[in-house]
């Protein structure tokens, strides 16, 4: 059965370095002008948008391109674009190891705010950080034609990643912050884990040693779902995520999901999504 294409970074990489990419986001898309099609990425992706026109959607849900907008996009996540006349920014990719020998902590790239699973990648700069950024990707993008060593260039890109991080704005408080956002962070990895098995809140509040009313009064106030909302979100994005692949049958959608029938997974899903999974499947590739 046919997958979600996943990329990897050496299939889409034009330049020497086939484990980091740094390039004008219009020489990136005439390199590889054949990307219009739902992927999966196995690398990181950053993108700073100049030029507005057009759209990209990232787990299924839309933008719309402005300038000034950068998204942040890690591996796993479908993700497609539809732009419209000449669109102009910067793209970065690098792989998922490509910090590991520079930093101690192994996975200090993802607990960024920018890659968190908290809330959208997707931000908006303020102009002034815009030019600031600009000029740090152009030093970025000159380094691929300097005999430097690799550590400059992950070093800058670091720099870059933080000051990005450093403009971000949560959509939440600041309110307790550190034990929410951490039990939160940690529901949701869970649910990463064992969507297909666990499908009930008390499940996953056993598993963090919380109560099922404490963990869900702390969704309800920092994600502004309930508990068992996120993790039928999670199924669902699944769900989606298989439909969309032409040799799948929604049989085989609902068993992999450990669905016990068919129609049980057709009337979650149409519950949900308001169309059945074979409407929503003919939507997706018409």
């Amino acid at each position: 059965m046919n997958k979600i294409p996943v990329l990897e970074q050496c299939t889409v990489s034009y330049q020497e370095d086939k484990h980091f990419l740094a390039d004008r986001l219009e020489v990136y898309l005439g390199k590889n002008n054949n990307l219009v099609f739902p992927h999966r990425h196995n690398f990181y992706q950053m993108v700073l948008f100049l030029s507005e026109g057009g759209k990209h959607e990232i787990d299924f849900r839309e933008y719309q391109i402005s300038r000034g907008q950068v998204y942040f996009m890690g591996p796993g996540q479908v993700h497609t674009w539809m732009f419209e006349d000449n669109i102009t920014g910067f793209i970065v990719n690098f792989d998922i190891d490509y910090f590991k020998s520079l930093l101690l902590q192994p996975d200090y790239i993802e607990n960024l705010n920018l890659f968190s699973t908290l809330q959208t990648g997707v931000f908006d700069l303020d102009e002034v950080v815009v030019r600031e950024v600009t000029s740090l990707l152009h030093q970025l993008i000159d380094l691929n034609t300097q005999a430097v060593g690799i550590d400059v260039k992950r070093s800058l890109l670091l720099y870059i990643l933080l000051k990005l991080d450093q403009a971000y704005r949560p959509s939440h408080s600041n309110k307790t912050i550190d034990y929410h956002m951490v039990l939160i962070k940690n529901f949701k990895s869970l649910v990463d884990q064992h969507y297909k098995a666990l499908h009930l809140p008390k499940e996953y509040a056993e598993l963090l040693f919380v109560t099922p009313n404490h963990l869900n009064s702390v969704c309800k106030e920092y994600l502004g779902q309930q508990a068992g909302e996120v993790i039928r979100n999670r199924i669902l994005l699944e769900a989606k995520r298989l439909l969309i692949l032409p040799d799948w049958t929604v049989s085989q959608v609902a068993y992999e999901l450990n669905f016990n029938d068919n129609s049980y997974f057709t009337k979650f899903f149409k519950k949900i999504v308001g169309m059945t999974p074979e409407e929503f499947r003919r939507s997706q590739w018409k």
